[in-house]
């Protein structure tokens, strides 16, 4: 993604299966497992909806995988449960969503800057235990976005643009112009490692007229508003257009590429934790415990 940045950077049985063959073609073999992934496509969360799932093996690999809400707030009570439960698991190995964007000096500075995603690599940095991300690496993603022939280059590239905007508004509350040198340094090295995507949006000055073409309301890019960037979204609703389906198969793939990297090494024995956002979870957990039960 822009994952929050595009540098690490659906919804039918379909495009799972697409989905499937997409991470066949790695190396890494279809499954049964594979058909009990969920799409965002009409699914709604009930009082019932699992956020947070907890397995272990009789082989002595076991999963802590919680669901968190994206947060920057040091004393939001979800911090406390995850530092509990890395007391309790004593992990081998722990998962984060997004890019690497390392620790700062304490657990609470790291979580103001870095949020939960920050604060797994926190925790794994004391006690010597290694990390690994969740993302599929971005040429990957964008490969396979390219590849359903429904978005052209420019909705993609627009896409992830303003899906991090957003994210910088609403989450770091950056002002216009801080937003804009940040989306400029962004693009100018997202072109040099999404070479697919290079061709088109090449600097900052033609995000504008791009997105004049399709939305005349919010008036400007970094106004793109949240609801645009929902996977369950329908985009003649949201006023999002193709963002909403473009997110659903964006989410859709990165569940495949995460249920594996999971499911892989509590396989292979390790005490697996990992922290993302709560949605990924209930879209993920039948297909884990199919292969891990």
């Amino acid at each position: 993604m822009f994952k929050n940045t595009m540098l690490l950077v659906f919804a039918s049985t379909a495009i799972v299966v697409a989905s499937r063959q997409t991470v066949q073609g790695q190396g890494q073999p279809q499954t049964s497992c594979d058909s009990k992934l969920i799409s965002y496509l009409n699914w709604e969360e009930t009082p019932h909806t699992e956020w947070s799932l907890q397995l272990t093996r009789p082989d002595g690999g076991s999963l802590q995988y919680i669901g968190a809400s994206h947060s920057d707030d040091a004393t939001h009570p979800q911090f406390e449960l995850i530092r509990q439960a890395w007391k309790d698991q004593s992990p081998t190995l722990a998962f984060f969503e997004g890019p690497d964007r390392g620790t700062a000096d304490s657990g609470t500075e790291t979580i103001k800057r870095l949020g939960e995603s920050g604060f797994v690599r926190y925790m794994a940095g004391l006690a010597g235990v290694p990390t690994q991300t969740l993302e599929p690496r971005p040429q990957e993603e964008v490969n396979y976005l390219l590849s359903l022939k429904e978005f052209t280059p420019e909705q993609i590239k627009l896409f992830y643009i303003l899906r991090e905007a957003n994210r910088l508004r609403e989450r770091k509350n950056m002002s216009v112009e801080q937003t804009k040198e940040a989306i400029g340094q962004l693009m100018d090295k997202a072109n040099k490692v999404l070479p697919a995507l290079a061709a088109v949006l090449p600097d900052i000055a033609s995000l504008q007229p791009a997105y004049a073409k399709y939305w005349s309301a919010p008036a400007n890019w970094w106004e793109a508003p949240t609801e645009w960037f929902t996977p369950g979204g329908n985009g003649e609703e949201t006023g999002g257009k193709f963002t909403n389906a473009i997110n659903r198969h964006s989410s859709e793939f990165r569940n495949l590429h995460m249920y594996r990297l999971l499911t892989d090494a509590v396989l292979r024995g390790e005490r697996v934790f990992a922290v993302v956002g709560r949605n990924h979870v209930p879209m993920q957990a039948e297909a884990i415990r199919c292969t891990l039960q």
